[in-house]
């Protein structure tokens, strides 16, 4: 499996990670200063569920945020409970 949404397309992106000393201006310092830049990866938040998609189910990953919003039909695991209804004579 890739390291991608399967609805969204979300990857895996090359960023950079900071390290800064000193105390900010606003605060009353003298400015931040960057001592060292080391590359790093923003990975997304995947997730392997079970959608519905038509009549059948797959297993597909899925990013966090599609789930909470919505985009994601989970798989049927069984039909709703229903009370039986009495037969009229």
């Amino acid at each position: 499996m890739t390291a991608e949404c399967y609805l969204c397309a979300k990857r895996p992106v090359r960023g950079n990670s900071l390290r800064q000393r000193g105390k900010p201006k606003y605060l009353g310092g003298n400015g931040r200063k960057t001592t060292g830049i080391t590359k790093r990866w923003f990975k997304p938040n995947l997730q392997a569920i079970n959608i519905q998609e038509g009549a059948e189910a797959k297993k597909v990953r899925v990013c966090a945020q599609c789930i909470r919003s919505g985009l994601v039909t989970k798989k049927i695991v069984r039909a709703a409970f229903t009370l039986p209804t009495a037969a009229k004579n």
